[in-house]
Parts: C-alpha cells; sequence; structure tokens
C-alpha cells in the first residue's frame, strides 16, 4: 500500500482506544482505518500518552509510520471494538462556537441572543466519567426528554497554563475528533431557568472511534479551525452536510484560552467546537439536505425551522429505535474520523 501524503509530516497519526477497562487500550491507525498496531509497549492508554506526550508522541508517530508504510503488517482495525479514545477524561468543556446555532435554539426558547454572543464564546462544562463508544447504544429514560444529537468537532489538549492566549493556544491542541453531544431538550430550559446552567440534559456524549492529529489533517486544518463536510444521518436518511470550517465564529485557540482564563487545564481535556451550523447563502436559517441545503447538525435546528416556515416543528426528537450516524470524509471520500453509529434504545 502507498504511503500517504501526510506520512511522513512531523507528527501526523491516527490513535484510537480498544474497548479494555476503564480507560481502554491504546492503538495506532492506519490513514484509511483498516489496520491497527497495538502501543502499550510505548503508552497503556492514551491519556497515559497525553501525560507524556513529548516523550511518547515521536514513538508513537513512528509506530504509525511503520503500520502506514506497510513495514508493519498490523490487525485489522474494528470500529465497533472502540471505546471514545477517551473513555472517561478529567475535563470536557464544551463552546458553541457557531452563533447561528445558538441563535436558533435561543429563538425556539423565546430567547434573546445578546450582542456580545459575538464576542465572547459560551462554553459549560459537562460530565466527563463516562462517555459512550461511538457504537454504543443512546440510552433514553424517557421520550418525553427530547432527545436529540448533536454533531460537533472536538479538540484534545495538552497542559494549558491559566491567562494563554488565543494563538498561543493552538500548539497546546494534541488531536482532533468529532463528537455527538447528546442533548434532552426537553429538560434544558428548566435547568437553564434555574440559572446554574446544564446538567441533567446533557447525558453521555460519544466520540468518533478515531482521534486524529493536526498535522495529519493537512491543509484541511488551518488557523485552528477543521474545513470538511460534517455528515450525519437519522435512519439512514440524509440529515445535515455543514462544512464546519464555515462560519466558525471562534476558532479552538479562542475556545481554549477562554476555558483557560481562570484556570490551568490538564492534559486530556477535551473541548468542543459546538454544533455545527451553517446559513444559507442568502442569510437563511438554513434548508433541509432534501431541499438542496446544508441540513442540520440537531434536531433543534430543524424544528426552529420549521416553527420559523409553518408555525410548529414537524421533526420528532429522536426515539428508541432510532439510528444516529455521524462522520467526515476526505477529499478521496475516505473517512477521516471512522464513522459514531448509535442507536436510541429505551434504558
Amino acid at each position: 500500500m502507498p504511503p500517504s501524503n501526510n506520512l511522513y509530516k512531523d507528527g501526523a497519526m491516527k490513535l484510537a482506544s480498544l474497548k479494555s477497562g476503564r480507560d481502554g487500550r491504546l492503538v495506532v491507525v492506519s490513514g484509511d482505518l483498516t489496520r491497527m498496531a497495538d502501543a502499550g509497549a510505548i503508552a497503556p492508554t492514551l491519556q497515559a500518552a497525553l501525560d507524556g506526550w513529548d516523550a511518547c508522541a515521536p514513538r508513537l508517530q513512528q509506530l504509525w509510520q511503520q503500520l502506514e508504510g506497510g513495514d508493519l503488517a498490523g490487525a485489522p482495525f474494528d470500529e465497533a471494538a472502540c471505546a471514545s479514545p477517551l473513555p472517561r477524561a478529567y475535563q470536557w468543556a464544551d463552546g458553541s462556537a457557531y452563533v447561528n446555532h445558538v441563535e436558533l435554539v435561543r429563538r425556539a426558547r423565546g430567547a434573546e441572543m445578546p450582542p456580545e454572543f459575538w464576542t465572547d464564546p459560551l462554553m459549560y462544562q459537562g460530565g466527563s466519567d463516562s462517555f459512550l463508544g461511538p457504537r454504543d447504544p443512546i440510552p433514553l429514560r424517557d421520550v418525553a426528554h427530547g432527545c436529540d444529537l448533536e454533531g460537533e468537532v472536538a479538540v484534545i489538549t495538552g497542559d494549558v497554563p491559566m491567562g494563554i492566549d488565543p494563538e498561543a493556544a493552538l500548539p497546546t491542541i494534541r488531536l482532533v475528533l468529532l463528537v455527538n453531544d447528546v442533548s434532552l431538550r426537553g429538560l434544558i430550559p428548566a435547568e437553564l431557568a434555574k440559572g446554574f446552567g446544564f446538567f441533567q440534559s446533557k447525558p453521555s456524549s460519544a466520540f468518533s472511534p478515531v482521534a486524529v492529529t493536526p498535522a495529519a489533517l493537512g491543509a484541511a486544518w488551518e488557523g485552528g479551525r477543521l474545513s470538511g463536510r460534517l455528515l450525519s444521518r437519522i435512519n439512514g436518511t440524509a440529515f445535515g452536510q455543514p462544512d464546519a470550517g464555515q462560519e466558525m465564529t471562534f476558532h479552538f485557540g479562542q475556545l481554549i484560552a477562554h476555558a483557560a482564563r481562570t484556570r490551568p487545564l490538564g492534559a486530556g481535556t477535551i473541548i468542543g467546537s459546538g454544533t455545527v451550523s451553517n446559513r444559507d447563502p442568502d442569510g437563511s436559517p438554513g434548508r433541509p439536505v432534501a431541499e438542496g441545503g446544508q441540513g442540520y447538525s440537531c434536531i433543534a435546528e430543524v424544528r426552529t425551522v420549521e416553527t420559523l416556515r409553518t408555525g410548529a416543528p414537524a421533526t420528532p426528537f429522536l426515539r428508541p429505535g432510532d439510528r444516529v450516524e455521524i462522520e467526515m470524509l476526505d477529499g478521496d471520500g475516505q473517512s477521516i474520523f471512522g464513522r459514531i453509529d448509535q442507536a436510541v434504545v429505551a434504558a
């Protein structure tokens, strides 16, 4: 197999965690996501690799080059055997960098959007002790909770000092991945009305099978933004295809700096972009994929658009038996991070 264009780019590699114990077993994964090599001799888990990144990363990349270049046969890679790259993390903080999404979901709640939302990012601290694997089911206790997908991009950082500026924060990014930030829309209004933020309305999130270093993303990664269409499907039907690099008001350096304004961030911190969202070229909120639009990365957005158009939402939230898929393809149609593929089940 010929090596990828990024094979010898400094730091380029793809990593995953196979299900094993609480924190998984670290493997390097070939660029086409077909083969893997055990990385346990370098670091038993991804968190261990992040804690010792300066020493571990060069050795991990060397192993990846051997696998990618054909010098190491490796073993077949099965996305279904993966936990999230970090099965649990010291910190998971989700921003809301796509202000079009913020405006739409606030409109659905009848809330005005303050002008400072264009200059100061929103961020909440989520639960990080029990992430779902990329093929694990989404447990739903009550259909009335309004289960929703939220397709996002996320980064995993190294150690970040308090008070870092946005440009200096960019080199602290170790890995890039995708996330389904599951939300329970029926619980959000009452929680936010208390003035203390999300908790019950944000259950366990799921991440893509594979995490990728920025160097391995090539030209798709620039200035702390990932360009590429974030594809989502519900029950096999195309639901969203917005470009993650467009209309991202705050890049990841800004989001990291926001999180680190008054505290340091430990290696293994995950920072999310918020729901990827694009307007239509004419400035309208966006059209469904079936109508030639870029669609949506969460159901709350399409329900808002339906309400604006007809006076009432028509698309239901997720129910047991529904299936959600999220992934991103490169220019050759190859999956970059693997596919999040989850069924909703009654808990």
